[in-house]
Parts: C-alpha cells; structure tokens; sequence
C-alpha cells in the first residue's frame, strides 16, 4: 500500500448523500402537500456533460502511430476532455504535440498538430538507410527483416556504442519536434497536464518532467533509446528511455489530476501465445516485458488499494478509488515484428493510425456511458 499512500487527493469515500436536519425535512413535507404530485425520476448526469479522463500514453517507437489515431478520435468526441497526460517515448511525443495542439487551436488544432507531427516523422525517415526491402514491401509485413542495411545496422549496434557510431548524436526526431512545437508556448499557455517520464541512468529511477519542465531535451530523453543514441544531459543528469522505468507512469496521475479516470493506450502487447525460439523474436519478447513490467506493478498497486477501499478499510486515510481503461488492438500489434517499430513510411504509419482509430471508436461505443463511474476492464485479469 505504501505506493499509493498520500499525497493522493482526497476522494469521496463519502455516502452518496448527506444527513438532512430536521427542519429541512418538515419543509419539504409541507412543499409536497402544498404542491400537485409530479413524477419524479431518478438524478442522473446531464446528456450534455463532458467527462474529464486521463490518458497514459505508452512508448513504441512508430508503433505510437496507433496512439496517433486513438487520440485524433477522441479529439472528436467533443463530451470528452483531458485533465493530465502521462507518457513515455513515441507516448510522450504525442502528449506534448496534443497538448500544445489544444493549446493553440483547439480540439481541431491538436488533430492538425499530430498529423503534421507524423507526416514529418514519415519525411525525415525517407533518408534514413533503414528502409524496407523490396521484398518486404511485396510481403506487406510493414518490417525491415529482409534489410539488407538494419541486418547490418543491427549487428553494429551490438558490437559498439552510440558514442562509437553516432559520434555526432544525430537524432531526426530533435528537428522534427521542434519545428512541430513551440516550447516556450506550451510552458505558458498549455492547460493540460504532463508528466513525462525518462529513467536516470545513474539512479535507475523514473523521472517526470512536468509542463513548466518540457523542453525539447526532456522530450528526447524520454526517447532516447540508449543502443540507438547517446544519453541525454539535462541539469546535470544523464536520461535515457523512460520505458524501463516508467512505460508509462501511473502515479503522477493519481497525485496530480482530480479526475479518476485513467485510460491506457496500450502500443506493447501484454501477451503472445507462442513460445518466441528466434534471437529476434526471443529479443523482442524480452523488450516487451521489460517495458510492461513498471506498468503492472502499479497496477498491482491500484488493485490493492482499490480492494481496501470497496471494503471500507481506508475511510480515514483519502485515498480515492481509481477508475481504470484500455484502448487495444492486441492481435493487431502481436502482428507487428519488432523491426516495424523503425518503419516511418507513411503507408505503414496511416495503417497505424486507421487501427487506433477504429479501435478507439469501438471503446468509445462500448464503454462511453461507463466513464466517471466504473473500470472498464478487470485489472486482475489484464495486468497481475
């Protein structure tokens, strides 16, 4: 429990109604017998209200052009809005790019902003060497297997560091971002809030840039994957991925946003059914689980708190019950290898975002009228 002790806010463990005096009552009477008999139906929340959620946007690389297509969908529900973003890498990328988004123009801005984002990740990839082969194209597997230049990237990468074979810490993604936000603006203007996660390499702990903190540099940290680039120095400090510590941080949200709902945008697949037996699929399985693993743990957590608080155990103490969901596309991401992850063309990265939105617009229809007021999932079943 000590995970999730305060400072949580203080939540209503309060009955649904409070104690009326004695002379409210007798008023009441008297206005029923003084007033013709009305039919009377139940409260209920306003068809028109908005319901306010969080987003846990987690990292992958291309793969976060599936997040890209949940968000541009749930920008145009317009009875949804969004307190606090945690995320991480690709996660974090499409936080900032959203939130400076709505900031600046709105729900519509924010959709134009992160299909500019991507479309400039698509056309920065185009001079990259790691491109698919053209017999990957005539397979339509989206990956770079049959690459001739990852084959030889991929054995490089593991016999010499970044400091050895990016000497000059060259990083598209830097000069994309910045010419798709405006940092300084989105310090002062964004309402939303971030929390972005980045693992300290020296501690090993999560760190979570918050909005006064984002900069272009605290962005790319939480990128940096430490095979592909060199650490990133921030005060001092040297950050790499927050997926290992953090894919994405649950925590900030619970601490920081009054709203209790929290919604996961899954880019990792939580489950395969086979047994990986290739070096790539062995390695790739592992990285699946590694950046899983922080999220399930404070999924643990909540789980445990939540059952304390059903059972009335921590009236006294405030700590809220967590209201938790997924958007998914399991079978879909299974699908994907681990090399589609450096995929940036933009036939791939569309395809992306077709299925988040589809899948978006299905936990939309299903589970809508259940936010504010229930978990969407069985968190025992789905995480521990």
């Amino acid at each position: 429990m000590t995970m999730l002790e305060q400072p949580m806010m203080k939540e209503a463990l309060q009955p649904s109604h409070a104690r009326r005096s004695d002379s409210t009552v007798v008023a009441r009477k008297r206005s029923r017998m003084d007033a013709p008999r009305a039919a009377t139906k139940p409260q209920s929340t306003p068809v028109s209200a908005t319901k306010t959620i969080n987003l846990a946007l987690q990292g992958g690389g291309a793969h976060g052009a599936f997040a890209w297509g949940v968000l541009d969908r749930l920008l145009e529900h317009d009875r949804i809005s969004f307190e606090g973003i945690s995320a991480t890498s690709a996660g974090a990328m499409n936080a900032t790019v959203l939130a400076y988004g709505l900031a600046e123009g709105g729900r519509e801005g924010a959709k134009k902003a992160l299909a500019n984002f991507w479309r400039r990740v698509s056309h920065a990839a185009v001079f990259s060497p790691l491109q698919p082969s053209l017999l990957d194209r005539a397979l339509h597997n989206h990956s770079l297997s049959l690459s001739p230049a990852f084959a030889t990237f991929d054995i490089l990468s593991r016999l010499f560091s970044p400091y050895e074979l990016n000497a000059f810490n060259f990083n598209p993604l830097r000069k994309v971002l910045e010419n798709s936000v405006d940092f300084e603006r989105l310090r002062m203007h964004a309402k939303t809030k971030l929390y972005l996660c980045a693992t300290n390499v020296r501690t090993g702990k999560v760190k979570v840039f918050e909005n006064k903190e984002i900069t272009v540099d605290s962005v790319m940290a939480s990128a940096c994957l430490p095979f592909l680039f060199k650490a990133v120095e921030i005060d001092g400090e040297a950050y790499w991925d927050g997926g290992y510590m953090g894919n994405p941080a649950i925590f900030p949200l619970i601490y920081g946003c009054e709203s209790r709902d929290v919604v996961v945008v899954h880019i990792n697949p939580l489950m395969r059914d086979e047994v990986p037996k290739t070096a790539q699929a062995i390695l790739n399985r592992i990285n699946e689980i590694s950046f899983n693993s922080s999220l399930m743990r404070e999924m643990r957590a909540i789980s445990f708190v939540t059952r304390l608080v059903d059972d009335h155990e921590l009236q006294k103490t405030g700590l809220k019950r967590m209201l938790v969901h997924a958007i998914e596309s399991e079978d879909f991401m299974r699908n994907l290898g681990v090399t589609s992850k450096l995929n940036a063309d933009w036939e791939f990265l569309t395809h992306l975002r077709d299925e988040g939105r589809r899948s978006a617009g299905i936990w939309l229809d299903e589970n809508f009228s259940r936010l504010n007021r229930e978990s969407t999932i069985d968190i025992t079943s789905m995480y521990l």
